[in-house]
């Protein structure tokens, strides 16, 4: 099982390596990525860099060119496709169908992963595009069961990775509009989920408050810890009434250590981080937290022994999580 970890910048991806990476994931400094925000990212020549850094260390690099493409500028998607080839990256984790069409024809022996973002939940999806692109691999959405992922794992040859920690989301992915319409730029296409143009924080009488186009989005008391103003992580007022709560989604992240040995069973491909826009520090913790519990995971498989999760990774998870808190997330519900 690959520990597919993410990173924002060069210090990022030495930092994954060094602390237990199989894989690091990167996107390009463009809104061909879907965490294009202003800071992160690699030019070509940081791309380089961190290609060699990786391969160096027998490692693979893995490039998200995974936004829908620009109908009136095709050729930012194509260039970063082939970039991503010129470099040799290991894998090209892409989404759109254009996208997926020229990198199959143009450079067959680029191994290419559906990204989450193409949504792809059933059989049919994901053999739809094994035969018509070669996808060797599907990230599987963060809406399904883990009965779903064991379904889907036992009908199909093809790899199957799953998002193992990090932030969630509620919509179903490839299909985020609340931000586009209260921002007028898609995180499907532009890159950035509230992108920071928009982002304000005002200390007002009520407290705290976080605005996304001057809509607030958040009020934080004093001793709260200020959040960043995503739409559907926002506490509201309905009807009048004073309480603010969370209407849509609580700010809190992902945390399936528990799986592991299910997921082992499954023969799933990859576990994944989410966070490429967080810091090295939380790099560091998760990745070292996840090398040593796939490796307890894997060592007690191999011997016939029950996995425990230790409290120690627990705690060094909740401290870099969203709001301290995790979740199974869609993982272990019932209903399909």
């Amino acid at each position: 099982m690959e520990l597919l970890c993410p990173a924002g910048n060069l210090s990022s991806v030495k930092t994954a390596i060094e602390y237990g990476a199989d894989a690091v994931y990167i996107g390009l400094k463009d809104d061909t990525n879907a965490r294009h925000f202003a800071g992160l990212n690699f030019t070509e020549a940081k791309l380089h860099q961190a290609a060699d850094f990786v391969h160096q260390q027998d490692k693979k690099l893995h490039i998200a060119v995974n936004t829908f493409a620009h109908a009136g500028n095709w050729q930012r998607w194509q260039h970063a496709v082939d970039l991503a080839a010129k470099v040799k990256v290991d894998a090209l984790i892409v989404s759109d169908i254009s996208v997926l069409q020229y990198a199959s024809e143009r450079y067959p022996d680029l191994e290419l992963h559906l990204s989450v973002q193409a949504s792809a939940t059933n059989r049919g999806a994901i053999e739809y595009y094994r035969d018509c692109f070669n996808v060797k691999r599907v990230v599987l959405p963060r809406v399904l069961s883990i009965h779903q992922v064991r379904q889907l794992a036992r009908s199909t040859d093809v790899e199957l990775e799953v998002f193992a920690f990090g932030s969630l989301c509620i919509m179903a992915e490839g299909r985020c509009h609340l931000s586009s319409y209260m921002t007028g730029e898609s995180p499907n296409m532009n890159g950035a989920c509230s992108p920071a143009k928009y982002v304000r924080y005002e200390q007002t009488e009520k407290g705290l408050e976080t605005r996304l186009n001057d809509v607030v989005i958040d009020v934080y008391g004093e001793g709260e810890n200020a959040g960043y103003p995503t739409l559907c992580k926002g506490r509201f007022s309905v009807d009048d009434d004073e309480t603010r709560y969370h209407v849509l989604e609580e700010p809190t992240s992902l945390n399936t250590l528990e799986l592991l040995p299910e997921l082992l069973k499954l023969g799933i491909s990859a576990v994944k981080i989410e966070g490429r826009q967080r810091s090295s520090a939380y790099v560091k913790q998760v990745t070292q937290t996840w090398r040593q519990a796939i490796d307890q995971a894997l060592l007690c498989q191999s011997n016939q022994a029950e996995f425990d999760v230790l409290p120690s990774w627990n705690e060094a998870l909740d401290a870099v999580s969203e709001g301290s808190q995790t979740t199974l997330g869609a993982y272990h519900k019932k209903w399909q």
